[in-house]
């Protein structure tokens, strides 16, 4: 795993730990999509983080939270040791789950209840076609969101009006087999006139690829990325035992999950 990963993971690790919450499965599954996109993919930065015509990035699967506030730190965003220190607090605008109302830029949606993140992309990035803005809207979404009829409607609505400006990125840890069966999901998204493709979540090369090649297509398809990942990926405990699937780490647990993140 690269460095940047490893780094990634303990600072999700810590600021867990520090409010004695999270999904971290979940968080583990897709910390290395958010990265690629912020770092090689999104034409956003601190400096633009309120320009009209910024990408956008929307986290639908609100319990992975904590794999947006690792990235913004990193990208200088947000400060380490103030969000350590106040994340989880009473009022704290570092909450477990994205508040759009705590933040003047940086947080671009409420999170909460699942199938809601994908509905609000589809509707900024018509807004934005509208405008005739060179923005592009990315959405994170877990596989077991669609579940929901509103993540469906979003996807005739996003095929309807030719929203070639909206990522749909899937992060597959398998949450949905654990429930019912979703068949082919390409072929799902292809029957609502999506442009997919399916891709390793955890290959930072691959996903930049991807994203990179998507972006040239010009078809007035919306996007979907199918990102195959592991719950928990980076560290054998979380891999093989559901129980961090909404568990906080204590010191001892933190000490040894950081050990094996540093191994992976």
């Amino acid at each position: 795993m690269r460095l940047i990963s490893k780094k990634l993971r303990k600072t999700a690790l810590y600021l867990s730990h520090k409010c004695q919450d999270g999904n971290l499965q979940s968080v583990f599954s897709c910390l290395d999509i958010v990265w690629v996109l912020y770092d090689k993919i999104m034409n956003w930065s601190k400096e633009i983080a309120k320009d009209e015509n910024r990408d956008y990035f929307i986290i639908s699967k609100g319990q992975a939270t904590l794999a947006l506030y690792p990235v913004l730190i990193e990208k200088n965003f947000f400060d380490f040791e103030e969000v350590a220190y106040n994340i989880g607090k009473f009022n704290s605008r570092y909450c477990i789950q994205t508040d759009l109302t705590k933040f003047d830029g940086g947080i671009e949606n409420n999170a909460g209840s699942l199938g809601h993140g994908l509905p609000f992309a589809a509707g900024i990035a018509y807004a934005n076609k509208i405008k005739k803005s060179p923005s592009t809207v990315y959405v994170l979404c877990g596989d077991g969101e669609f579940c929901e009829g509103t993540m469906w409607e979003s996807c005739i609505f996003a095929s309807s009006k030719e929203l070639d400006n909206l990522f749909v990125i899937i992060d597959d840890n398998d949450s949905a087999g654990a429930m019912v069966d979703m068949g082919n999901m390409k072929e799902k998204l292809n029957a609502f006139n999506f442009d997919v493709r399916i891709v390793d979540g955890h290959n930072l090369d691959e996903l930049e690829k991807t994203f990179i090649e998507l972006k040239k297509i010009k078809n007035n398809k919306p996007k979907a990325i199918i990102a195959k990942t592991v719950r928990g990926f980076g560290s054998k405990t979380m891999t093989e035992n559901d129980i961090w699937f909404h568990k906080s780490p204590n010191k001892e647990e933190l000490e040894m999950l950081i050990g094996e993140v540093e191994l992976a």
